[in-house]
């Protein structure tokens, strides 16, 4: 008899089970719907600044404040739920960051907990919408001024326990190379010749950008209960008065003084951009190991990245929109003549930067990454372009980092404007010329790019 009651309430059990799961679903989704889900966080480290990435599916809007002893700097994301995929702690190996921390904080906050090593005044939080992820989250930490090339951070003296205290202060050095990981780097191919149109430039009357604030930095409440512990207010009310000051005092770069940055493109409407699809017609650039020629793949590149700079209000000109050379001589330009018909886009259009975009090559199939390349006599607008569009591209496509490069190429050099060459990744490599020989790569690629402009021009 006690078996048979068994076996029945088994049975009973069993059968109940999907209701009960579907029961769970159904709460939980009812709970979420309408919010932000939180799908990932990435990070890059380099020799310059470590950049976090949070990235979501919709746009998100956040608060920022700042705890000391340790020196953290904490993100709220409002209306937002943290996928169960999202990794809470991340590991970081960087003179800028010791840890980074993400949690369910209550039942519609997401909270971002970065410790880190460089004080109140270098770091930057930001958002960034549209392209592949719809909603992202950007912090930089290190240096992260306008002419990165000729500053360094003075990290405080964490063993004196002056940590949570003393703002690191920047010091003025003799210019260092760019990343310490480009020693070993090949030059990439810069022959550019050919037979042509004349270059034509996109539609003036773009339409205009969406000004909206993508986030607000309104002063930091006091965090409700209810959530994860992830060093939560118990440590605000315990004294650390000083350090929990409102976003509002926070650096220039997080308030809502800079619309462009919080508002993510929006700062590109009336912008003049010349890009130059590196190669074209009889040049067909790098080669690689499956045939797909550079000029084709910097085409592509450079008509999406059009597409997405018109979007936002941009008036874009274009070196060349087809398969073709760029020198009224065609193919029978020399290369300097090429090369300067390039350029005289860009001058002729009193454009305000100047993006080339080319795929590296070397003799090498392991060769990998993306390098970002400026005149090297050039003003530091130039550098720090090439800075941020090398980040952008890293960011989105996931290459490695060969640094921001000096150099004397001469579409750098003889353009009047900051001007940048983007080794976006090398054709060379097998798996970099797969990427960036797919639709998803690149978008990617392109969205990359549009995002180091809107951070220069932010």
């Amino acid at each position: 008899m006690k078996r048979v009651l068994f076996l029945f309430v088994a049975i009973v059990s069993i059968l109940l089970l999907p209701a009960c799961v579907y029961a769970a679903s159904s709460d939980f989704s009812e709970r979420v719907s309408g919010m932000t889900e939180i799908t990932g966080v990435r990070v890059n480290s380099g020799s310059e600044k470590i950049r976090i990435v949070v990235d979501a599916n919709a746009p998100v809007s956040y608060r920022t404040m700042t705890l000391s002893n340790p020196n953290r700097v904490v993100v709220d994301l409002k209306g937002a739920w943290l996928s169960g995929k999202v990794k809470k702690t991340i590991s970081v190996d960087s003179r800028f960051v010791n840890a980074i921390r993400i949690g369910q904080f209550n039942k519609d906050t997401v909270r971002v907990v970065v410790e880190n090593k460089v004080g109140a005044n270098n770091y930057k939080v930001f958002s960034l919408k549209g392209g592949t992820v719809p909603g992202r989250l950007v912090m930089d930490f290190g240096n992260i001024n306008a002419d990165t090339s000729k500053s360094t951070i003075a990290l405080p003296d964490v063993k004196n326990g002056s940590a949570g205290t003393t703002k690191p202060s920047v010091t003025e050095s003799p210019e260092t190379p760019a990343d310490s990981d480009t020693k070993t780097q090949p030059k990439p191919s810069t022959a550019e010749t050919g037979t042509g149109q004349q270059p034509s430039a996109s539609q003036g009357g773009a339409e205009q950008a969406n000004t909206t604030p993508a986030a607000e930095n309104k002063p930091a409440e006091a965090a409700p209960s209810g959530g994860e512990d992830i060093d939560a207010p118990a440590q605000e009310a315990a004294g650390d008065t000083q350090a929990s000051q409102p976003a509002s005092n926070q650096p220039a770069a997080i308030t809502d003084d800079t619309d462009a940055d919080i508002a993510a493109l929006t700062g590109l409407k009336g912008r003049k951009i010349t890009i130059d699809a590196g190669h074209g017609g009889n040049d067909s650039g790098a080669i690689g190991p499956t045939g797909v020629m550079e000029k084709s793949v910097t085409l592509r590149i450079a008509n999406e990245l059009r597409r997405l700079l018109v979007a936002e209000g941009a008036m874009v000109y274009m070196t060349r929109t087809t398969d073709t050379e760029v020198s009224p001589k065609g193919a029978n330009a020399s290369d300097i003549e090429e090369l300067q018909a390039r350029c005289d886009v860009a001058n002729n259009n009193k454009s305000d930067i100047f993006i080339s975009i080319h795929m590296d090559s070397f003799s090498s199939g392991a060769a990998k990454g993306t390098t970002g390349y400026y005149y090297s006599l050039g003003s530091k607008r130039s550098r720090d372009l090439a800075d941020k569009v090398r980040q952008g591209v890293i960011d989105q496509i996931g290459t490695s980092s060969r640094g921001t490069q000096s150099c004397n190429f001469y579409v750098v050099k003889h353009t009047d404007m900051p001007a940048t060459l983007v080794e976006v990744a090398f054709i060379s490599n097998p798996q970099e010329e797969k990427l960036l020989d797919s639709e998803d790569g690149i978008k990617k690629a392109a969205q990359g790019i549009a995002d180091g402009i809107a951070d220069y021009f932010g």
